[in-house]
Parts: structure tokens; C-alpha cells; sequence
């Protein structure tokens, strides 16, 4: 099994930190302070080494550390399968995010490419109640962490139903305008959703394997509109036929973006957002271990876990088990949380960080094992 970690992080007048720089090995990293001293952001610098908007979804004039708003930067040097890259990603005066890979400048989708990057942070405590919007983007995260080119296909759909979302906003109703959007719209929703199909089974597998603490889930994909037709042809078959009940609406009523994740706690048979508020988070995090071990398994080596104020809604015997199960996985865990006490089952097994703020500056400091 090969490695996956980084080993050298730095941060430029991003977020809260003016300038920091990490030396760490391939332990996990426990980052301790209060909060409001920029332990988020550090999690937040290490989201941006997989493509995408990271783990806030900000965009990247927001991450410029304020007032001066100069831009920013955050560079690491990457240890991928036997292989060390340097990944260099910076913003300057609100422009769109740059990416450079060993000196070369390279696409966001380059990332996935030489690397793995999970995460579960607070906001996804209510994934299970709350919208479907939600839950579609926690699949698609998970579905990007097998197929690195799953964000290209969602972008090109994306932009295709768009385009086709106007002209049934105009009302356009003249067949000819929406063959060709919707042959582009039926030959990237099908491989969304074959994509998506493809990481549900190698989660219901992952999970299968495993013996853990933490509950399995019962995952399904469903549609609010109808069932999702599996091929190209199907799909641009069932556009055509809604074109009138889509132009009534004024949008696109079939597709992938119409599709749901549904849960169910295994063991009790019970959905999952009727479960209490720990076992949510427990089938969470069980949700992001059977990642990491689909993807040990498929990439090569365990991705990194970004985990933020982990410890929320986790009793002492399921926190000491999650920190056994990130140990035996052998991934390089980013966790957070208020004080070094939280992290205390981990002992010398993980690498510890304390982060203090005064006057709007982060500051990083390394410290011995608690």
C-alpha cells in the first residue's frame, strides 16, 4: 500500500494567517485551540489540493486575508504513491484560483489526479434533514474520489441545461434549438449517474468488509421526479418527451440533478434522517471511513482526512475507536478541536499542533504529545 501525505504546508495571508508554514509526517494532525484562532483554515488550505471549491465552497476572493485583501497563497509539497509533487495554489486581487503542479501551471481536475482529499465538517451534521441539494453534493464528493473526471462531466451538464433552462424560460418551443443541448444533456447525465452507481457500490462493498464501531448505511439513489434512465438514449428520449412539462415549469424536471441520496441505519432499519442527531454523525462518519477504504483499495493509498471538530456528537468510546480506524487505515487525518484532551486516545500515534489568534493573526505552533 503506498502513502499519501503532505509534508510540508505553507500559507500566505490566507484567511487568518498572515504567513505560517507546518513541517509534519504522515501522522495524523491534531489541531487544538479556540475557537476563532484559524484551525478551520488550516483544513480549509490542505480541501484546496483536490479540485473543486474546497471545503467551505468559498470562492477565492474570500479566502484573501482581510483587510488587505492582496490575494493569497498556500503551497505544499505532496507525497503521492512512491512520488513527491509540489502543489502550488494561489489567488491574487480576487481572481480565480491558480493551480501549478511541479512548477507547471495545471487545471484544478490535475489534482485529482495525484491526489485523494475527504472531509466532514460540522455543516454536514444536518446532511440527513435537511435539502437535496445537500446530499447531491455529498455524493458527488465521494464520486469525484474515484472518478477524478466526474467534475468536468458535472460542469458540462451543468452549462447544457443552463442553456436549455432559457430557452424554456423563453418559451422557445421549436424542436431544432433543443436536440443538440439535449443529446449533450442526455450523454453526460448518463455517465453522472453511472459515476455516481459506481461509488455507491464501492462504499456498499467497503462497508460490507468492515468491522467497525460505527453503524452501516444502507445507501439508495432516488429521483424526486422519476426513475433515472440508465443510457444516452434513454435519457435524450425522456428530454424530449418532457420538453412540454419542462417548458410549463420553465426548467429541467429529469435528470441527475433531480436525484437524492437515501440513507437507512442498517441495523435498525430506521432512515437515517429519523435517527437521533449522534447517529447521524456516526453514520457520517462511517460513510467517510468506508471512503477511505474503497479508495485505499482503488487509488493505491488511504486519501486525506480533513475532519473538523470531529469529536462533536461523538461519545469518548466511539472518538477512541475513529482515532484506532484512522491509525489502521494509515491516512494522514487533519482533525480539530478545542483542546488537546480530544485527542488524547491518540497518544504519540498522531502530531500535534496549537493554534492561538491575537489581533487577527493566526498563529501555528507545534507542540509535544499531550
Amino acid at each position: 500500500m503506498g502513502s499519501l501525505h503532505i509534508s510540508t504546508l505553507t500559507l500566505s495571508h490566507f484567511r487568518s494567517h498572515k504567513g505560517a508554514r507546518l513541517d509534519v509526517d504522515a501522522r495524523p494532525v491534531a489541531i487544538y485551540g479556540p475557537n476563532g484562532a484559524g484551525k478551520t483554515n488550516i483544513i480549509e488550505a490542505v480541501s484546496l489540493f483536490s479540485p473543486g471549491r474546497g471545503l467551505r465552497r468559498a470562492a477565492a476572493q474570500d479566502m484573501a486575508r482581510r483587510p488587505e485583501a492582496l490575494g493569497w497563497k498556500v503551497t505544499g509539497i505532496l507525497h503521492s504513491l512512491h512520488q513527491l509533487h509540489e502543489v502550488e495554489l494561489w489567488s491574487e486581487e480576487g481572481a480565480a484560483r491558480q493551480t501549478r503542479i511541479d512548477g507547471k501551471p495545471a487545471a484544478q481536475t490535475a489534482l485529482g489526479r495525484i491526489a485523494r482529499v475527504l472531509w466532514l465538517v460540522p455543516s454536514m451534521d444536518r446532511l440527513w434533514i435537511e435539502g437535496t441539494e445537500g446530499r447531491r453534493r455529498f455524493l458527488d464528493r465521494m464520486t469525484l474520489s474515484f472518478r477524478p473526471d466526474h467534475a468536468d462531466i458535472s460542469l458540462t451538464y451543468e452549462k447544457a441545461m443552463r442553456e436549455r433552462n432559457r430557452l424554456l424560460k423563453d418559451q422557445v418551443r421549436d424542436a431544432h434549438w433543443y436536440v443538440a443541448l439535449e443529446r449533450q444533456l442526455a450523454e453526460t447525465g448518463a455517465a453522472i449517474h453511472a459515476n455516481r452507481l459506481y461509488a455507491l457500490d464501492q462504499l456498499r462493498e467497503a462497508q460490507a468488509e468492515a468491522e467497525t464501531a460505527f453503524p452501516a448505511a444502507d445507501l439508495d439513489l432516488i429521483s424526486t421526479e422519476a426513475d433515472m434512465p440508465d443510457t444516452p438514449a434513454d435519457l435524450a428520449e425522456a428530454l424530449a418527451e418532457s420538453r412540454f412539462r419542462d417548458l410549463a415549469a420553465g426548467r429541467t424536471l429529469i435528470g441527475p440533478h433531480r436525484a437524492d441520496l437515501y440513507g437507512v441505519y442498517a441495523a435498525k432499519g430506521v432512515p437515517a434522517r429519523d435517527c437521533s442527531t449522534g447517529e447521524q454523525k456516526a453514520l457520517l462518519v462511517s460513510l467517510i471511513l468506508a471512503n477511505a477504504r474503497a479508495l485505499a483499495r482503488d487509488f493505491g493509498a488511504p486519501p486525506l482526512l480533513l475532519l473538523d471538530e470531529v469529536a462533536a456528537h461523538l461519545d469518548a468510546g466511539r472518538r477512541a475507536a475513529l482515532y484506532d480506524e484512522i491509525c489502521a487505515l494509515g491516512a494522514q487525518a487533519w482533525m480539530t478541536g478545542t483542546g488537546p484532551e480530544l485527542f488524547s486516545d491518540l497518544g504519540d500515534r498522531a502530531q500535534y499542533i496549537e493554534v492561538t489568534e491575537t489581533d487577527g493573526i493566526s498563529r501555528i505552533d507545534e507542540r509535544p504529545t499531550p
